[in-house]
């Protein structure tokens, strides 16, 4: 199979981790809650209650779930904004840099 045949998902430079994490997405001064979809090293998807504009700078935080490893605390910008059926929205975002 060549990698016109292959799925999307496969093409991918960097393994996209499925996850469903609670945490914080910073736009703007503003801290909205998200669900963090999927994680990869280049970027992830995100679930909100509210759209924010393609080319957006944010900040995501996510805390950790043992006290001795750090949370994740990225920079990064929305490449994507899908609307959902409910009324909330997909963001992918491409991370730029992860503390």
């Amino acid at each position: 199979m060549n990698s016109i045949d292959r799925n999307y998902d496969e093409k991918r430079n960097h393994f996209r981790m499925r996850t469903q994490i609670e945490g914080l997405l910073v736009h703007e001064g503003r801290e909205l809650a998200i669900i963090c979809c999927d994680l990869s090293a280049k970027g992830m998807q995100v679930e909100a209650e509210e759209a924010v504009a393609i080319g957006a700078r944010v900040k995501v935080l996510i805390p950790s779930a043992h006290e001795t490893l750090p949370g994740l605390d990225a920079d990064g910008e929305v490449v994507r904004c899908t609307s959902l059926q409910d009324g909330r929205h997909l963001l992918g975002l491409a991370i730029h840099v992860m503390r």
